[in-house]
């Protein structure tokens, strides 16, 4: 036989039996979504490499460590997307959504591909679900960013389970005073910095401030804060955000040692975190990046959203709710011949036209009564409808409820749905 091929390390099957999990979640999304006003957006999963280069910048662990890149059959650079922010910004570049300062709204959801090390919550490809909105300066589009996704973890029963993070990175004036004095102060204590940390203090000094290194807990919480060194017009932001959140009853915690790991954010940067997932504790990230269209070779437009990981968000729901039960079809088909199979698909067909909000399930197959039964109730069906011999011969069928102990009926064919709407079943 030949060897089976199996998925790749960190890449994983959604399998039938969790896929209404994800359904649950994804229709909670859209409808939030909808509530507040933001279109969806589809971007590619395959963008050019210099798009990610130029956004999430050059000295980041993404980028130097773990995109999937390549080169194609014409030469080019390309990559599975990292991260959808950048991809976002360019398609609203590429298709004019930036012209004439208007103000986009979007939404998007789908796979992320990173080549980290697979862990708990941690997979290399995975799928995120993310907010922006493009053409809107101050501190309250970021508000709004947030009860938005405050909004989701109410409806996805979270809320007491995630707690809310934020600091602010200032404008890119304040931030390179700030990493003078944060280099100077590292310096100090370099003998006593991991690998990693020295290798950022050469390249991107904030991102030490994001070390996962207990050991390098007191440096870190001693370090100077981004705060001292923001302008009078940063400090006016940041206050007026909070002043905002505080009104619409967001509760939160500044940590001034949230500095998120990519180039493009200034000002806000936010993260939900949650201390019931073990160390993976970021459900939900994101921030302002005014600078990212100017980058990618665009007039300056003010831009800000977030992202969180699906995945995280789905193991937290099953962690503290129980999961949600996939739904179960209202009817399972039993056919008990060649002949009574064929007239069963007909009649699912009828049922679906007539209560399109009803589940048929058909076994297709000719098998032993007792069989499919076994299979019906395996279903979760509420009822069985049966065409057997007897019933070919009459033109009837029988309806028994798999749910409770009801005596079984039989009735005209043309009478099953209007059997069933009454006595069984009420729109879902």
């Amino acid at each position: 036989m030949a060897q089976v091929v199996n998925s790749i390390k960190g890449v994983h099957d959604i399998l039938p039996a969790d896929a209404h999990r994800w359904h649950h979640l994804e229709a909670h999304v859209r409808e939030v979504m909808l509530g507040y006003g933001y279109a969806e957006l589809r971007t590619p999963i395959l963008e050019k490499s210099e798009l990610f280069h130029r956004s999430i910048g050059e000295v980041t662990d993404i980028v130097e460590k773990e995109m999937y890149s390549f080169i194609d059959r014409n030469g080019d650079q390309l990559s599975l997307r990292p991260e959808n922010t950048a991809s976002c910004v360019r398609a609203a570049i590429q298709h004019g959504m930036l012209s004439n300062n208007q103000v986009s709204k979007i939404w998007y959801l789908g796979p992320m591909f990173r080549r980290e090390n697979p862990q708990a919550g941690r997979y290399r490809q995975f799928w995120q679900v993310g907010a922006e909105v493009y053409g809107v300066p101050g501190p309250y589009v970021e508000s709004e960013l947030i009860l938005l996704s405050a909004r989701l973890w109410q409806r996805l029963e979270l809320d007491s389970h995630v707690s809310l993070q934020i600091n602010s990175l200032g404008t890119k004036e304040d931030r390179d005073l700030y990493r003078a004095r944060l280099v100077e102060y590292l310096n100090d204590h370099v003998s006593d910095l991991d690998e990693d940390s020295k290798r950022r203090l050469q390249t991107n000094p904030l991102r030490v401030l994001d070390t996962k290194n207990p050991a390098m807990s007191n440096i870190v919480l001693q370090a100077p804060s981004i705060l001292e060194f923001l302008s009078e017009e940063s400090k006016e932001h940041f206050e007026q955000l909070q002043a905002s959140l505080t009104q619409c009853g967001i509760s939160f915690e500044i940590n001034t040692r949230l500095v998120r790991g990519l180039d493009y954010y200034s000002h806000t940067v936010f993260e939900w975190v949650t201390s019931e997932l073990g160390a993976q504790g970021t459900v939900c990230a994101g921030g302002r990046y005014d600078g990212l269209t100017e980058q990618l070779g665009a007039k300056p437009t003010p831009g800000v959203g977030w992202a969180l990981g699906m995945e995280r968000i789905l193991e937290l729901i099953e962690r503290k709710t129980g999961g949600t039960a996939p739904l179960s079809p209202e009817i399972f088909m039993v056919a008990g011949s060649e002949a009574a199979v064929v007239s069963g698909l007909s009649l699912a067909e009828q049922i679906r036209s007539e209560r399109p909000d009803w589940t048929v399930v058909c076994n297709c197959v000719v098998a032993g009564l007792k069989s499919q039964f076994k299979k019906a109730d395996k279903s979760g069906a509420k009822v069985a409808l049966i065409i057997a011999e007897e019933e070919m011969k009459n033109g009837t069928v029988g309806i028994k409820s798999l749910r409770e102990h009801r005596d079984q009926l039989t009735v005209e064919r043309d009478q099953v749905v209007d059997r069933l709407s009454q006595e069984y079943f009420t729109p879902r």
